[in-house]
């Protein structure tokens, strides 16, 4: 780093959610600031570059960090107790991963030195008080929310509270309410907060989008079959043997419950990898026929890539609509679709059915739920022009 360039300076935002990251970290007008999204879309680099560079500047006397650390065979969370000088260890690792390549770790030896950038074990907070502190909460889906809000207890005079999360993708196998979904919401109506959501359009970090697609497909794989489930890939295993089936989706009492009737709506989606569309179809459509008729089932099936609009194309109740959907990405713990303002009429559906639909079925295959937004021809200018500047 150059002595005359500012740690903060060196951030260039590379897509629009890393903008609106950026800008809340800095303005004066939040005194709390929760960042979610998926891994590698920069919420831990932007935080502590913030951090690091307010200290440095004076305007904050101190940047304490608390992140949970986790076992990943047990699931446990460990205390500094535990782990003694090995947590403080395992957090400095931690730190030198993210500022590699943007601040020497000797000038950040010396803050931590001066105490002026300090580890805090997220057990033993109760009756501290941070004042003219930057707190940053990291990886909150791993603690249960009550302890975000003891952290969040602590903030004293002049100080500021960012908590950065995944709500979807690293959140404890078969929790609910982990601690990033439970204290978004609560952001959400929270005076001076500001909730920024980060997608799979902001992640940056190489290796991680193939990352995150390893992850939904490994969640795919494990999710438990009901009977009907497991008969439609007894059968792919019959007709269609090398075709590498991730799982299989039913909805048939989903379609009853909101009135889907279009005949090209399917009983039941089929996942498989990318790449293996072809042998589960067969060249003219053979195997996944006898699949069906096996079955007894209309059958639709795709491969698993990161663009949920094939999954939206194949289930739609109007088979013309995936046209108009301008964007689907992650919001939070929900998937969140954009539709041009033309036809959100149709992509909605009478009384809100079609995505109660979508909702339903988003819900059973990957544990989230479908919001849907209207986008209005202006707003999709824009966001055209945001696109072609990078």
């Amino acid at each position: 780093m150059s002595e005359n360039v500012s740690v903060l300076e060196q951030l260039k935002p590379m897509s629009p959610g890393q903008e609106e990251m950026l800008e809340a970290l800095t303005s004066d007008d939040y005194e709390i600031v929760g960042l979610f999204g998926p891994t590698g879309s920069g919420k831990s680099l932007f935080t502590v570059l913030y951090g690091i560079d307010a200290v440095i500047k004076g305007k904050y006397r101190r940047l304490i960090i608390s992140r949970p650390v986790v076992d990943v065979v047990t699931g446990k969370e460990l205390t500094a107790q535990e782990l003694g000088e090995q947590y403080y260890e395992l957090a400095s690792a931690y730190l030198k991963d993210i500022l590699s390549g943007f601040v020497e770790w000797d000038k950040v030896a010396e803050l931590i030195e001066k105490g002026k950038v300090v580890f805090a074990d997220t057990h033993y907070l109760r009756g501290r008080t941070f004042d003219d502190s930057i707190i940053f909460l990291d990886d909150a889906q791993n603690i249960p929310p009550e302890s975000s809000i003891e952290i969040l207890m602590r903030i004293g005079r002049n100080s500021k509270f960012i908590i950065a999360g995944d709500p979807v993708f690293q959140k404890p196998h078969g929790t609910e309410r982990d601690g990033a979904t439970v204290m978004r919401e609560v952001l959400l109506g929270e005076e001076k907060a500001r909730v920024v959501d980060l997608g799979l359009k902001d992640i940056v970090r190489p290796g991680a989008r193939r990352g995150i697609r390893l992850l939904i497909e490994l969640r795919m794989r494990n999710r438990p079959l009901n009977d009907v489930e497991k008969k439609v890939v007894e059968a792919a295993r019959i007709y269609a043997p090398d075709a590498d089936v991730i799982t299989v989706v039913e909805f048939i009492d989903a379609k009853k419950q909101f009135g889907i009737t279009a005949e090209h709506v399917p009983d039941a989606l089929i996942v498989v990898k990318e790449g293996y569309l072809g042998r589960l179809v067969g060249r003219g459509g053979e195997r996944i026929q006898r699949i069906e008729e096996d079955t007894e089932l209309r059958l639709r099936a795709v491969e698993l890539t990161l663009d949920f609009t094939n999954i939206i194309r194949a289930i739609h109740p109007v088979s013309w609509i995936y046209k108009h959907v301008v964007d689907a990405d992650f919001e939070g713990p929900f998937l969140a679709v954009r539709v041009r303002s033309s036809e959100f009429g149709a992509f909605v559906g009478q009384r809100g059915f079609h995505v109660k639909f979508l909702d339903a079925v988003f819900r059973k295959l990957l544990g989230v739920g479908v919001k849907a937004y209207e986008v209005t021809e202006e707003e999709e200018r824009k966001r055209r022009k945001r696109a072609k500047r990078r």
